[in-house]
């Protein structure tokens, strides 16, 4: 019987137990900060399914009970906390909370986010119609609600030499949409701040810490569905401008953010740090 080769071994096994472990998360403690969201929920499984230790941060505690209930019946590990990304109080006792349950954190996710009507400018209105109080709601919650978990979640990492950040941008961030003022500009800012945080880590802490983002082109989620499709699942005429920018003719699925994602925290990304890092379909490199 012909015995196997190395590489006949190597591609029958799972992808993070190949050789050279560049992919390897298996034990690695995840931390995810809107993980009870439809990206964020894709995300948590799949990084479970992998080996990672997942940590999901929410506000809705019935929702991530039920995902952490889904990934423990599938044999995985996860847990839930309730936080508030705007109270550094509530997610500095979060990271006390898992420092004890784990010892170490090893990824943060920074995919908290939203938006609110108030912020945005629909075809039936113009600027002078934009409510800066929402405005300054969504700015904190997108940017501000990243910048505070940054800051507690990188002290573990620092004292540990060797942490993964992944911010959540998006394709507002590149282009100038209709709509979404506040959006947009918070997640430029996510953007701008990815950038800033990679080089002030590697500067003062060493290259074992590593701030990327990952921007989302455009995927159904519980924000965006009333926006994208009508109750009937048609697309609205929003949706179908989006289909119309996007060369693979479709919406993303939330499990095709997670490849990147895995990439990006794990050995596979070492010398890669103040990336945004597209899963877009094409939306953004499209120009007519």
């Amino acid at each position: 019987m012909e015995k196997n080769t190395d590489s006949q071994l190597h591609s029958t096994l799972p992808l993070g137990e190949r050789g050279g472990g560049l992919f390897l998360i298996r034990d690695h403690v995840v931390v995810i900060t809107g993980g009870t969201g439809v990206l964020g929920r894709a995300i948590a499984k799949y990084l479970a399914a992998e080996g990672a230790k997942v940590v999901i941060l929410g506000r809705k505690q019935e929702v991530g009970e039920a995902i952490v209930a889904d990934i423990l019946a599938a044999g995985g590990e996860a847990c839930f906390m309730v936080t508030d990304v705007l109270n550094r109080a509530t997610v500095q006792q979060n990271c006390d909370d898992i420092l004890a349950r784990y010892g170490r954190i090893d990824a943060l996710l920074n995919a908290a986010g939203g938006n609110m009507p108030g912020a945005t400018i629909p075809p039936d209105k113009t600027f002078f119609d934009l409510d800066p109080a929402q405005f300054q709601t969504v700015l904190d919650l997108n940017l501000t609600g990243t910048v505070i978990p940054t800051q507690v979640f990188l002290k573990p990492m620092v004292q540990q030499g060797k942490g993964a950040i992944v911010n959540f941008s998006s394709m507002a961030a590149f282009r100038p949409m209709t709509r979404v003022c506040g959006y947009a500009a918070a997640k430029a800012g996510i953007s701008n701040f990815t950038a800033y945080m990679a080089t002030e880590c590697a500067k003062k802490f060493g290259e074992g810490i590593r701030v990327n983002a990952i921007a989302p082109g455009f995927f159904i989620t519980e924000q965006n569905r009333s926006l994208l499709t009508n109750p009937d699942g048609s697309y609205t005429q929003r949706g179908q401008d989006v289909i119309r920018q996007t060369p693979f003719g479709r919406m993303g699925d939330p499990e095709e953010l997670c490849g990147t994602i895995h990439y990006l925290i794990s050995d596979a990304s070492r010398f890669v740090t103040g990336t945004v890092a597209v899963v877009d379909g094409g939306f953004n490199a499209f120009a007519m």
